[in-house]
């Protein structure tokens, strides 16, 4: 094989002539990657590296090699296909799905399988499903506002943006609001330790299959209009998905649907605030009932500095070539999401924020069959979460330096800790009447 690195996680060797290569995978990459991303992308395009797992892996970084190995069939999502089980076992994918039997979803199987299953699971994961939900969200943004408005200061991440995706999700699921605080638990040893001891994540996962399980069962005897009772109802030809197949879909809606929601926010407010002229102009945009910079503008804060970093895994089931790169028949693939959507042979001044860029077909949601099905909620979500907070806290603003933030570590995602901010205290927008929003918002 071509292209070996050096033995330590994330090295990089410079071709000869080429400035020296940035390190992968540190603290301070972690913080901006951008300028590493830029190396690879001219100097070593097609990357083959030791990630800090000790698997090795290829990174795919140009936007057109992206876009072809996101929709190439020889690349499979099932890590059966990896060649180094031994090595990589509980090393890919998400921990404790294997041990608690939650493999059989979108994120790990191939056609024909996927197509089947993405059928049936789009006959219940509706546009208009998502379309109705909009009103609840709205409240659930507006009650998680109301919760730190009148304090002049929050944490972005666990005051607002964790809280809002994971009780969209479970209400959009059917889990009754008594047991929603036990999927914020859950949720938040996930993204708490998702770069670190995978022994919570695992036990968190285990704990979420057994209840889904239990949920599925009851839901069975009274199907309700929620999304886990359209999953049961769910047929195509009289095919209906197994339990294993609902509790599986289920848990990755809620674990892929959670924490890319999370980032979003995180990540799109925090860049908002730190392009100001920007801000202003979506702003005035709103002010004056213009939404269209509104949703532009998501789309732009996706190819910025999106929730996804790197596409989920892939495996080589044959020898194939990337961007002049030959891979092995078993290595596996990682498509650079957030190096792909920088790449100026794409995107005219690609590390500019313009929340006006109209070709922006970016890949923060992927591409070809794969491309995720709760795209359209997760854009429901982001919008009404920015343009709320611009709206009600029109001076919200940075407390304290940037140079102090810390971002998650991982592999996959891509999102901020913490994101303290302050703003003119606001009066809550039920304290005149006392309403009481029933919403707990620790992570």
């Amino acid at each position: 094989m071509t292209d070996r690195t050096n033995d330590r996680p994330g090295a990089t060797s410079a071709p000869g002539g080429a400035p020296p290569a940035p390190p992968l995978f540190t603290w301070e990459f972690a913080t901006d990657p951008y300028p590493a991303y830029a190396w690879l992308r001219e100097h070593a395009p097609v990357h083959r590296t030791r990630l800090p797992s000790g698997v090795e892996a290829w990174l795919v970084t140009r936007y057109a090699d992206a876009r072809q190995a996101l929709a190439d069939q020889r690349l499979s999502k099932n890590p059966v296909h990896h060649s180094e089980q031994a090595h990589g076992k509980g090393k890919v994918g998400i921990p404790g799905e294997r041990s608690a039997n939650l493999m059989t979803h979108l994120l790990n199987i191939d056609p024909p399988d996927h197509t089947r299953l993405r059928r049936l699971v789009s006959k219940a994961f509706t546009p208009r499903r998502v379309a109705e939900f909009a009103p609840r969200v709205q409240e659930l943004t507006d009650e998680l506002i109301d919760a730190f408005a009148e304090k002049g200061e929050a944490d972005l991440i666990h005051e607002f943006a964790f809280p809002l995706p994971i009780y969209a999700i479970c209400d959009m699921l059917g889990v009754p609001r008594e047991d929603q605080d036990d999927f914020r638990d859950w949720a938040g040893m996930m993204i708490r330790h998702g770069g670190g001891p995978r022994g919570g994540v695992a036990r968190s996962v285990k704990k979420m299959r057994t209840y889904l399980a239990e949920l599925i069962h009851r839901k069975r005897e009274d199907l309700g209009d929620d999304l886990i009772s359209g999953l049961i109802r769910a047929s195509d030809h009289g095919e209906h998905l197994t339990e294993n197949e609902a509790a599986a879909m289920a848990f990755i809606l809620l674990f892929a649907g959670f924490e890319t929601t999370v980032n979003l926010i995180g990540n799109g407010t925090y860049a908002l605030l730190r392009n100001p002229g920007e801000r202003e102009r979506l702003q005035r945009a709103l002010a004056a009932g213009d939404e269209a910079l509104l949703a532009t503008g998501v789309e732009e804060l996706l190819r910025y500095d999106g929730p996804v970093e790197l596409a989920t895994w892939r495996f080589a089931t044959r020898e194939l070539t990337i961007g002049g790169q030959r891979i092995d028949r078993g290595d596996p693939v990682l498509v650079v999401l957030a190096a792909a959507d920088r790449d100026p042979a794409r995107f005219p001044d690609p590390d500019v924020l313009d929340l006006a860029r109209r070709d922006n077909q970016h890949l923060g949601y992927g591409h070809g069959i794969h491309y995720c099905l709760g795209a359209p909620l997760a854009r429901l979500e982001g919008q009404t979460a920015l343009a709320t907070l611009l709206r009600r806290l029109p001076d919200l603003r940075l407390a304290g330096d940037p140079d102090d933030l810390r971002w998650r570590g991982g592999l996959i995602m891509r999102g901020l800790r913490t994101l303290p901010v302050a703003f003119t205290p606001q009066s809550a927008k039920g304290a005149d009447n006392g309403a009481d929003n029933g919403v707990d918002n620790g992570a």
